[in-house]
């Protein structure tokens, strides 16, 4: 909606329903609890000089909003993961339908059909050697790639699965499948081996590995000799870590930048390893410990304040505490196939599992897009699973009369 004095989003406008839902559930306590001590830490470095309290109020509030919003929602749906994620789905199949026409309009020079800055003031053409690159309703593909990599997880199972799918249809699946590389992002490349990879270890690796192995190694293979921009990323990435050339505008630019990041996240953890410097801190470590601030090193500060990804995020402004934390959220609450029969409940693990991974790598914004939905997805369908929570047309039929009952003994259980 506007770019000043911070980016406000139109997503935004639904935190004015927040009061509405404290006086319903009452104050967050846990997301308290968890944002205190970056408050007090934060304000600690902003003293230091590490840290400015602009930079600790915007993420930290931004984040403890996104947190505490997305919180409220599952409670209003009673935690029913699944309902929620099926209406994430059916968004994530229009936002593929959209990227399929944006591509067809450009290919036909019809401009209002793959053009939308008529609409968004943060939106552009992306453009590669081969044509455009989609990003349907995102600024960037790489943001495509990242907010619809759980849906790809989703289809891809419906795909293999045809009888039994999930959430959407086989047809809506297949569309799904069939969009998602059309950004040409090596976000994408990544997200579609990682969900590759994942149902090999959730659906057995002898039976599903001889097929999806090749199937894999094709794909790459036929990405990086006939995708140039895909190429390009991939022979950057080898050659800067490779050589530390950091000179040279002739490698590509974002595989500059993470190698970049890389540096600062390194340095900025190894003066502050324990607890980092604090949230919103990294872009003062960029001032600091930048190759851009080199006599004649290549001079693109991208990415200054999320750091191009989450793990070097974490790493610079959390330091061990905070990537072990994450790491021990991310694993104990991950359900593979061999720790419940409920096959819903290991495709929406795995499905969340896989945004949280591409995060980790390569995109840096706490609560972009609405990421924290996603981890509350993704914990709150492993404590169903422990409860023996089961939702939908399996769910138990409970009497009118010891429904309140159940309800409130089921929140008993979750504040407990």
């Amino acid at each position: 909606m506007f770019k000043s004095p911070f980016e406000f989003y139109f997503g935004y406008l639904t935190y004015l329903t927040l009061p509405v839902l404290l006086a319903r559930y009452g104050l967050p306590v846990l997301e308290l609890l968890i944002f205190l001590p970056f408050l007090l830490l934060g304000s600690i470095y902003c003293q230091l000089g590490l840290n400015t309290y602009g930079q600790l109020f915007k993420v930290l509030l931004g984040f403890f909003l996104s947190v505490t919003y997305f919180h409220y929602v599952l409670k209003s749906y009673e935690f029913d993961v699944n309902k929620l994620f099926g209406f994430y789905m059916k968004g994530a199949f229009f936002i593929s339908m959209i990227g399929i026409i944006q591509v067809i309009s450009y290919r036909v020079g019809f401009s209002p059909g793959y053009s939308f800055g008529w609409l968004f003031n943060k939106w552009a053409i992306i453009k590669g050697d081969t044509g455009i690159r989609m990003n349907s309703f995102f600024s960037e593909p790489s943001y495509y790639a990242s907010v619809m990599s759980p849906a790809l997880f989703v289809a891809f199972y419906n795909v293999f699965n045809r009888k039994n799918v999930l959430f959407i249809t086989f047809i809506q699946s297949v569309i799904i499948v069939v969009a998602y590389p059309l950004t040409k992002s090596g976000v994408a490349m990544f997200g579609i081996a990682i969900a590759l990879l994942l149902l090999v270890i959730n659906s057995g690796v002898i039976r599903y590995g001889l097929f999806l192995a090749p199937v894999a190694y094709y794909a790459f293979t036929y990405s990086y000799e006939n995708t140039p921009e895909f190429r390009d990323r991939v022979d950057g990435t080898f050659e800067i870590y490779n050589t530390g050339n950091v000179n040279s505008y002739e490698i590509n630019g974002s595989s500059f930048v993470l190698y970049n990041h890389t540096h600062i996240a390194t340095e900025n953890f190894k003066e502050n390893p324990l607890f980092g410097t604090g949230l919103g801190s990294h872009s003062t470590a960029f001032d600091r410990f930048s190759y851009t601030k080199l006599e004649g090193a290549v001079d693109i500060e991208f990415n200054k304040a999320d750091a191009n990804s989450m793990a070097l995020r974490l790493m610079s402004e959390t330091g061990i505490v905070g990537l072990a934390f994450f790491a021990f959220f991310l694993f104990s609450n991950w359900n593979l196939s061999f720790r419940t029969d409920d096959k819903s409940v290991w495709v929406v693990s795995n499905a969340c599992f896989l945004i949280i991974a591409l995060q980790l790598l390569r995109q840096g914004n706490y609560f972009y897009c609405g990421f924290p939905f996603f981890l509350w997805i993704y914990y709150y369908a492993n404590q169903n699973r422990k409860l023996g929570r089961v939702f939908g047309e399996n769910a138990p039929v409970i009497e009118s009369e010891t429904s309140r009952e159940f309800k409130f003994a089921i929140n008993e259980k979750y504040k407990s």
